[in-house]
């Protein structure tokens, strides 16, 4: 297997590659060089991979509770299953988490209210939205995988380094 070092020590080239892939995640796109935005995508792939291979699996259970008045309530509870909680677990290592910010305009009761329950945004983002998202694609194609694309862009004046945009299709 080919590692591309991208003129860094080993620690370094794999913090700046888990950022950048946390970045395409939480943003769906980001400009750099070609050969970083190779690396990266490589690391996307993987993630979402993970995510759809087992963002079904969750477990439901009912439970009887006693509110303040006295009366019975059933109550569901959903957890992630085994194989969701290793993929959780797999992706909370290898991204860096992002906090969610306020909307322009958006007042701080509804703010809190949107993001109320959830600790990691990044994560809840890629469960969510992405995992689905590309298993209904992979249903309809028939193919795994190519969740992102890597589109070379101009020289970068200066040091004359090609550029690239990585983005999620």
């Amino acid at each position: 297997m080919d590692t591309r070092k991208l003129g860094k020590p080993t620690d370094q080239r794999l913090a700046m590659i888990r950022n950048l892939a946390t970045d395409i995640l939480w943003y769906g796109h980001i400009e750099t060089t070609f050969d970083r935005a190779k690396a990266a995508a490589r690391v996307v792939e993987k993630i979402i991979t993970l995510a759809v291979n087992s963002y079904e699996d969750v477990v439901t259970s009912e439970k009887t509770t006693v509110d303040s008045n006295g009366k019975e309530k059933k109550v569901t509870i959903s957890k992630d299953g085994a194989k969701k909680l290793n993929a959780r677990r797999k992706i909370i290592a290898l991204v860096t988490d992002r906090q969610e910010q306020r909307k322009k305009g958006e007042k701080l009761v509804d703010f809190e209210a949107r993001t109320q329950g959830i600790e990691m945004p990044l994560v809840e983002k890629i469960f969510d939205d992405l995992a689905p998202k590309y298993a209904e694609r992979s249903k309809d194609k028939g193919q795994k995988g190519g969740y992102t694309r890597v589109i070379k862009t101009s020289i970068r004046r200066g040091d004359n380094a090609q550029m690239a945009i990585v983005e999620l299709i």
